[in-house]
């Protein structure tokens, strides 16, 4: 039985290197290579972390028999063929997010994932932080009484550049992709229904990418409010509030700590300091799922992904 799965990164970005910095803390997982558009820098990322083989063919890396799973770390717009190329090699894949920028090439890939055989995963790292878990475990225990308001948002400011990754349209640039995707992801986690109606102001740069979020989701009882931004840095926050009480969340996407409150009263803390930057528990739990023969994650699903992409699709119709 496989104990150990090798993994090939796809792009040599920023985001690479955080993977390639915290796969150290996960026990189950090795890198083994790395794919860049252009040999030099395939080769500098190489030499940074030592044993690792660098290819500039993306092809030869989904083709190559010593690689088992493909960590996609490119820009949005790339993703789906990205993906689709490397299941059709046969090979696990755990996809930057948000893994496409439809709802209807997220659902060829799972419908390839589960005629291929092949396990596929979004890598919402969040799902996986053990402070977000302890949230979800509070709600199910009932600290909070029934859940009536979700708020999260996520944004900081980024100089407007058509040129710039973020910002480029052409590689699925905007807001709501680039920072939107943790609000709504965050709210999947606690709505596993679908809203009855979806409300959005989309305020858009220029070049038509979306600079600035609000969506609001009716779900009868439960309202949740959702913002990204690229023109101001938001508070980053998010809260989950019942009946009972509420849980905040500071830096919700990268959280380490969570607070229960009844009322104005602080009633518990819950706090966990990382090894890494928070991808090993990601990473962690995407290898033992593959070593476990699973198709997807039973934590990021894949009706988690095509549900966030639906609501990312009808809040950019509404511009």
């Amino acid at each position: 039985m496989v104990e150990n799965i090798r993994w090939g990164i796809v792009g040599a970005g920023r985001i690479a290197h955080t993977f390639t910095s915290d796969i150290r803390f996960a026990e189950h997982a090795t890198l083994k290579a790395v794919a860049a558009r252009e040999m030099p820098r395939a080769l500098a990322f190489s030499q940074q972390y030592g044993d690792i083989k660098a290819y500039a063919d993306y092809q030869a890396l989904f083709s190559a028999p010593d690689i088992d799973a493909i960590y996609i770390a490119t820009p949005h717009a790339m993703h789906f063929e990205q993906v689709k190329a490397a299941m059709e090699e046969g090979k696990a894949v755990l996809c930057e997010k948000p893994i496409t920028v439809s709802y209807g090439q997220c659902e060829a890939l799972a419908a390839l994932s589960k005629s291929s055989q092949c396990f596929l995963m979004e890598a919402m790292w969040t799902y996986l932080l053990p402070a977000i878990q302890q949230a979800q475990q509070w709600v199910k225990e009932g600290r909070i009484g029934d859940i009536r308001q979700i708020q999260a948002d996520f944004g900081y400011a980024f100089p407007f550049n058509p040129q710039q990754r973020e910002w480029n349209t052409e590689l699925g640039g905007g807001c709501l992709r680039e920072m939107g995707v943790y609000p709504l992801a965050f709210n999947r986690l606690f709505m596993k229904s679908e809203p009855l109606n979806i409300t959005a102001s989309v305020h858009r740069a220029e070049n038509g990418a979306d600079a600035h979020v609000v969506a609001l989701m009716d779900y009868g009882s439960v309202v949740s409010v959702m913002g990204a931004s690229f023109v101001s840095k938001l508070r980053n926050w998010a809260y989950v509030i019942g009946t009972e009480g509420y849980i905040a969340i500071p830096d919700f996407w990268r959280a380490t700590e969570i607070t229960l409150f009844k009322g104005d009263e602080c009633i518990e803390t819950f706090s966990f300091p990382m090894k890494g930057s928070g991808f090993e528990y990601q990473i962690e739990h995407a290898s033992n799922a593959i070593i476990a023969g699973k198709r997807e994650s039973d934590i990021v699903s894949h009706s988690d992904s095509l549900a966030v992409q639906h609501h990312m699709d009808q809040i950019l119709s509404m511009a």
